[in-house]
């Protein structure tokens, strides 16, 4: 798929990053996830978005789903360090430069000691948007949310490449979070041409 095209057709890159998706990322059979809760599949988004493709595609579909009020874009390393620098630089491709940061898993230990990296690129009380490859409890967000909040920013959205189903939308809209979502699983096998298993 080229890249020359000034408005990439939406639907297009939605199924072609559907089907990198389920090539690269995206594992039946049973496993653990991180909240600890069994699942049929597993779904590492991180072989996707450092492929090449996968990155520019992942880029402007996570872009064309901000808000327009989002000056910038985040997220906890080291899932969301790929996602926002496709997004950031796919923003200034398109002429509204979003610039990025990311949350650390522990604060620095030295200097500044602070949990977000980029942090001067954005003005106190500045909205924006924390992406995540894929949301399952919103468990480890709400982690994030509270330091980004606590760092003087605003978020105004959550935005994912996968939304399992399985609480996290609700969990966060619980605390006034709207979660955005490239795929569902239905939506991603769909996309691709595939069904999900009964």
């Amino acid at each position: 798929m080229s890249c020359a095209s000034d408005q990439p057709d939406a639907a297009a890159m939605r199924g072609r990053l559907a089907s990198l998706l389920l090539e690269k990322s995206y594992r039946a059979g049973e496993v653990v996830l991180t909240s600890g809760r069994k699942s049929d599949y597993y779904f590492d988004c991180k072989q996707t978005a450092l492929h090449p493709e996968g990155a520019w595609l992942i880029g402007n579909l996570l872009y064309d789903l901000l808000p327009a009020d989002i000056v910038g874009v985040g997220g906890m390393t080291l899932g969301a360090d790929p996602l926002v620098t496709a997004v950031s630089l796919v923003s200034f491709l398109r002429g509204r430069p979003l610039p990025a940061f990311i949350v650390r898993k522990a604060a620095k230990g030295h200097g500044t000691n602070q949990f977000l990296e980029g942090l001067s690129n954005f003005a106190p009380g500045a909205r924006v948007a924390l992406l995540e490859d894929v949301v399952t409890t919103a468990g480890t967000l709400m982690t994030v949310i509270d330091r980004v909040v606590d760092a003087g920013l605003v978020v105004g959205a959550v935005v994912t490449v996968l939304d399992r189903r399985e609480g996290g939308t609700e969990r966060l809209a619980e605390r006034g979070y709207p979660l955005l979502s490239i795929f569902t699983r239905d939506a991603l096998l769909a996309a691709a041409g595939r069904q999900p298993a009964p």
